[in-house]
């Protein structure tokens, strides 16, 4: 038997509101209902349990028996079904989820969210790494990589970087090191060279058709590529932005200046539904300013997307 058949709750709720009010129009302006609608429900009610639930008298409204017994119950039930409703409320308030591209969050922004959690102590936050350029649908909020923004999505463009040949120095090292861009042809190649990437070998005055590719493919997947190269792989084309720690720390050496923009955005984006959010407000705050005063102590790699 369908819930609906066995528990009325449009009635019930009804019942609640007017036995309460004690009184048929003002719980029909409360429920946003007309009066005969609310008439209809205390009726259809009454059939249900084939008793009446109310006396009407000309100036006043009493329950009967059955009414009187079955009040406590059906209020008791509704106070339950709006704490578990504003219980359900709170916790997807207070809890941020947000989806990554996997090399942003394990290079930059898994190591800055403890400081949003500082500054906002009742917000938790559920980071999940996405390959994959979608924003689902339970999710709060995607970072996403782009040329233009996401279609359907408030989209909030965050930055742009900036990409140069990068490897370990023992590779540099084994072929005698790297004194001129040319001498990057001499050794095996761990990203895919094509698109934006042939811009650098242009600049360069090289031209990169000899390059020998290895058999790794990471997928675009930069993270996996900076370790491949940090082990000695092959040469990648990297951001100082999220590897900035190891060029100083000597894992891999950025042998030229010379860069290429990337074309893509990085957007922040989440459902139009959820503009006025609050979490979503505050994350959209913190996110800006730290890049902001990020890429102003050391901007290398990136710059703030217009």
């Amino acid at each position: 038997m369908k819930l609906s058949r066995r528990f009325p709750l449009n009635a019930l709720r009804v019942f609640e509101a007017v036995a309460r009010l004690e009184n048929f129009t003002r719980a029909a302006e409360e429920l946003g209902m007309t009066q005969t609608a609310v008439s209809y429900q205390i009726k259809l009610l009454e059939d249900h349990l084939g008793e009446a639930v109310f006396i009407r008298r000309p100036r006043a409204l009493e329950l009967t028996e059955t009414g009187a017994r079955l009040l406590p119950k059906v209020a008791e039930a509704f106070d339950l079904l709006g704490g578990a409703v504003q219980t359900a409320r709170h916790v997807a308030e207070e809890t941020l989820e947000i989806h990554s591209p996997p090399t942003f969050a394990s290079q930059w922004l898994s190591f800055r969210l403890g400081a949003f959690r500082a500054e906002h102590p009742q917000i938790s936050v559920r980071l999940l790494r996405n390959m994959a350029n979608e924003h689902r649908a339970f999710s709060d909020i995607a970072i996403q990589i782009a040329l233009e923004p996401p279609n359907g999505m408030i989209c909030h463009p965050l930055l742009r970087l900036d990409f140069a040949p990068m490897l370990a120095p023992q590779l540099a090292e084994s072929i005698g090191g790297i004194h001129q861009p040319a001498d990057l042809l001499k050794l095996p190649w761990i990203s895919e060279i094509g698109g934006c990437w042939l811009d650098w070998f242009e600049a360069a005055n090289i031209d990169p058709a000899p390059i020998r590719p290895t058999s790794l493919n990471a997928l675009g997947a930069l993270d996996l590529e900076a370790k491949a190269a940090m082990s000695g792989h092959g040469v990648a084309m990297l951001t100082p932005f999220f590897f900035r720690d190891d060029l100083a720390a000597g894992r891999l050496i950025q042998p030229f200046g010379l860069s290429v923009c990337d074309e893509k955005t990085y957007w922040l984006t989440y459902p139009p539904a959820r503009r006025n959010s609050a979490k979503i407000k505050a994350f959209h705050a913190w996110i800006v300013e730290t890049l902001s005063n990020d890429l102003a102590s050391d901007g290398a790699g990136a710059s703030v997307a217009a």
